[in-house]
This record gives C-alpha cells, structure tokens and sequence, in this order.
C-alpha cells in the first residue's frame, strides 16, 4: 500500500541550510509572550493567596517555594510552545538521514529556548518588571505604603536610639547628629562584611547611652542586640536570594530540556503522515 503524500508542508532539498531562523524567531515570540501571559496569572494567584491579617493566607515558606515551582512550570509550558512551533514551522527536508533531522529539530528547539530567554530578559523586561512592580506595590499598600520609601536599615537605628523617657535627654539637632555619626560607622564597617571594631562599638554604645538616658552596659547590650538583629536580617536575605538564583536555574534548564522535546515531537508530527484523516508522526528511527 503506497503511503499518501502530504502536501501541507513545504518540502526543500536543500540541506545546506539546517536552520530555520524565521521558524526560530517566531517560536521564541510565542514563548516569550506565553511566559508574560503565565507570569501575570502568577501574579494574580500570588496576591490571592496571601493576606496582612494573621491566620489568613499561605505562609511565607509555601509562598516561596510556590513561587519557585510556578516559575518552572511557566518555563516548561512557554518554552515547549514555542519549541513545538519552531519545529512544526520549519521546511521539511527530503533526503536527510532521520537521525540528522532528529538531531536539527533538537537543536531548533534549544536555540528556539535561548532566543526566547533573551528576548524576555531584554525587550520584555520592562513590562514583568512593571507586573512585578504592581505587586510591590499591592503589597506595600497592605503593609502600608510609606514603609516602602523607608531605607530598611533605618529601623536598626530606631531601635538603637529607641527610648521610654517622656523628653528625650537629648536636643533634637544632637540627636540627629547622632545618628548621622552612627550610620557612618554602621555604613563603613558592614558595607565592608566586618563587624564594628571594639573601639568603634564602645563609641555607639555611649552614643546610644547619652541619647537615651540608659547605662553604659544596657546600652552596650541594646548595640549588640542590634547587630545581631541586622546579620539575622542580612543572612535571611541572602538565603532567599540564594534560593531564588536556584529556582531561577532550575527554570531555565527545565524549560531548555522541554523546549527540545517538544521541537522533537514537533518534528515527528511535521513528517509524518495523513492516514484516513489520521497524522501517523515520523518514527524515531
């Protein structure tokens, strides 16, 4: 029985030419777009899950760690979209050995991957920054919009001249003297990754003490509480970013390795044929 010939797809005997960049470029714009599209749905659901009362909402490990998960499925779905259509796209040749085509689709589904990734991180990262900053912004509404305008280092400070006497001891040019000169020692000793030196916590302490009316060892306790509040702080910001620069990573090779997947199945279905209105994909072999 003769096999029927297809004449939906358009066939080339040039195989000098292996790669398709017009079917490349308009997977990586699909898939650039379908990563925008799911990155907006991630926001919405994201806003939906949390909440500022207490008791409501996820908690913030399973908000990251969903986070983390979403961006890899978005990588796995835009990316297979647009692997898929810059094989389905692409010339059929006639002539090449099977495993030859195999091994181009595949690689047209891996350029189709890092075409679309830097697109999204150039000419699209103006609008996800803006869908993020929505949420920034959504956020800082429900936790108080003036907070986000606030240096977040301020708050060890106020923590460091905080006091419970009715006048301050202290007039209000020296007091902010005082802090200018503690956030100068503060600023040069952990821009640096250094712990303040004996000499220089000793000084803040009795900073500290003449602002706010306590002892000499209360207010050296109060600076190392500070301290180890603010590398407690640091640390946890380091280890979200760590984590964050992970799931990143795992985002891109998923969505690399599904990109080429889906070309190769793209490429399957592109060759194959039509039996009784039946597309029967190319073999493997």
């Amino acid at each position: 029985m003769e096999t029927p010939i297809r004449t939906d797809v358009v066939q080339t005997t040039d195989a000098s030419t292996p790669v398709s960049w017009a079917s490349i470029a308009a997977g990586a714009v699909v898939a650039a777009a379908s990563s925008l599209g799911l990155l907006a749905l991630g926001v919405g659901l994201g806003l939906s899950s949390i909440s500022p009362w207490a008791g409501s909402g996820v908690s913030a490990s399973t908000f990251k760690n969903a986070t983390g998960i979403y961006l890899v499925l978005v990588a796995v779905m835009s990316s297979a979209i647009g692997g898929y259509l810059a094989a389905r796209l692409r010339t059929r040749w006639i002539g090449v050995n099977t495993n030859e085509v195999f091994f181009r689709d595949t690689a047209h589904g891996l350029i189709t991957w890092a075409f679309a990734t830097v697109l999204s991180a150039s000419v699209l990262a103006a609008a996800a920054t803006h869908i993020v900053g929505g949420v920034a912004s959504g956020a800082g509404a429900a936790a108080g919009q003036a907070a986000q305008s606030v240096d977040p280092s301020r708050v060890f400070f106020d923590r460091l001249f905080r006091t419970d006497a009715i006048a301050p001891p202290a007039s209000p040019a020296s007091a902010n003297d005082a802090r200018a000169d503690a956030r100068r020692l503060w600023a040069s000793s952990f821009s640096a990754g250094a712990d303040l030196v004996p000499a220089d916590r000793t000084y803040l302490a009795r900073v500290v003490a003449s602002q706010t009316g306590m002892s000499q060892a209360d207010a050296e306790r109060r600076v190392n509480d500070v301290i180890v509040e603010a590398k407690s702080a640091a640390d946890t910001a380091r280890k979200a970013a760590a984590k964050l620069a992970f799931w990143l990573t795992a985002s891109l090779l998923f969505g690399a390795f599904a990109s080429t997947l889906a070309a190769v199945e793209g490429g399957q279905l592109r060759d194959g044929t039509w039996q009784d209105r039946r597309l029967v994909p190319r073999p493997w072999y």
